[in-house]
């Protein structure tokens, strides 16, 4: 299976300073170009003495920039004409943090920031030291100074007393939503996602086979356009607001919740919400002998989010029979309806059929591709609609 290639054609100039996570650049780069990044590092001397510039010269393709010179590569990638799309510095040290807040140019890396931020590039910055480095009023507040002049920070992960850099992943993510244009910036989006679980016993549950993959595509998409995403359901994906919900009350009391403390301005309905939830019963029940289920039918939750709040809406639809009911969905006010075969369900990949109120379309991928894909349709059926 082929990666998107979300950063395909653009220049990101990574600098590397010396906190011990620089250990981990070599990976970020390669992870970077496989995205499609054309990637040129730049490296403090400090970072030179933890890892060797030869490394990233390897992993990039291109020779790591160790000290400016009359070439004045500063400016020829980061200036106002500068070919650079973004300036990510990864990892990034409180000296380094400190001296770009104030100004500071002593090393290449910070050079670059200075030039970046003057000429109003995309800088993204990805702390890393000691936990109690992070917690300094000095780096607090520059952290703070920074982020009003624009500078995206991705937060470390506190573990073991220390700051440490960021998965991968969610660095990777935060330089496609600064390349992308955050065409849904400004926006609301809340999406439930995955299957329910409904207690049978203490011990028993009743659920799908729903893995929340299209949720969590639908859901890093969103994120990448430049919407403020929350994701109800079971599981943690990076970079949006998760909200746990086990059940499909718990999920109906979490999504009305939102829209009447949050408000949402789309609302997709990926989630395998339960139809039915049996009668619990207490304990365990006894194996060994025939027992008889009651389920008890449940609220049509995306009926009512449509009926009291009217978003733009989602929705999806299992099954061989389901065009008939997405038609049904849509004259209720349903923006689109994904429909799905059941052999979707699960699987990384598949094909599906988009119903609008213009007409059907035929979509195949992974779900990555179809998440894209349905995220260019919501931006046209929001332009078409104003």
């Amino acid at each position: 299976m082929t990666m998107m290639q979300t950063l395909a054609g653009k220049q990101i100039v990574i600098g590397v300073t010396g906190s011990i996570a620089a250990v981990e650049v070599v990976k970020l780069i390669r992870s970077l170009r496989r995205h499609g990044a054309l990637v040129q590092p730049v490296m403090s001397q400090a970072a030179s003495g933890i890892i060797h510039p030869d490394s990233l010269t390897y992993a990039s393709g291109r020779e790591t920039i160790t000290q400016l010179s009359g070439r004045v590569e500063h400016i020829t990638y980061c200036g106002n004409e500068g070919s650079a799309d973004l300036l990510l510095i990864a990892p990034c040290t409180a000296n380094t943090i400190s001296k770009i807040a104030c100004g500071i140019d002593d090393t290449p890396v910070t050079t670059f920031a200075t030039t970046a931020i003057g000429s109003r590039k995309p800088v993204i910055l990805v702390p890393a030291m000691h936990h109690s480095m992070y917690r300094h009023p000095a780096v607090i507040e520059n952290l703070a100074k920074l982020k009003k002049w624009g500078v995206e920070i991705v937060d470390p992960r506190l573990d073991e007393g220390k700051a440490k850099i960021a998965d991968s992943e969610e660095i990777i993510l935060h330089c496609e939503r600064a390349v992308t244009g955050k065409t849904f910036s400004g926006r609301k989006v809340l999406i439930t996602s995955g299957p329910c679980q409904e207690p049978v016993d203490d011990i028993r549950i009743l659920t799908t086979r729903s893995s929340g993959q299209m949720g969590r595509a639908l859901a890093l998409q969103a994120f990448r356009l430049g919407a403020d995403v929350t994701v109800v359901h079971r599981n943690t994906f990076p970079c949006v607001n998760n909200v746990f919900a086990e059940t499909a009350d718990d999920m109906r009391r979490a999504v009305h919740r939102y829209f009447s403390e949050e408000g949402a301005d789309i609302y997709i309905s990926a989630a395998a919400i339960s139809d039915f939830a049996p009668k619990r019963v207490k304990g365990k029940i006894p194996s060994g002998s025939q027992i008889n289920l009651v389920l008890e039918p449940l609220p049509k939750l995306l009926a009512e989010v449509m009926q009291k709040y009217n978003p733009l809406t989602i929705a999806f639809k299992l099954g061989n029979s389901s065009e008939k009911t997405a038609k049904t969905m849509i004259a209720r006010g349903a923006a689109m309806v994904l429909m799905n075969e059941l052999e979707t369900m699960g699987s990384a990949c598949g094909e599906y059929m988009l119903l609008t109120r213009d007409g059907e379309y035929p979509m195949k991928g992974t779900k990555d591709e179809i998440a894209a894909a349905i995220w260019n349709t919501i931006l046209h059926y929001s332009s078409s609609s104003k």
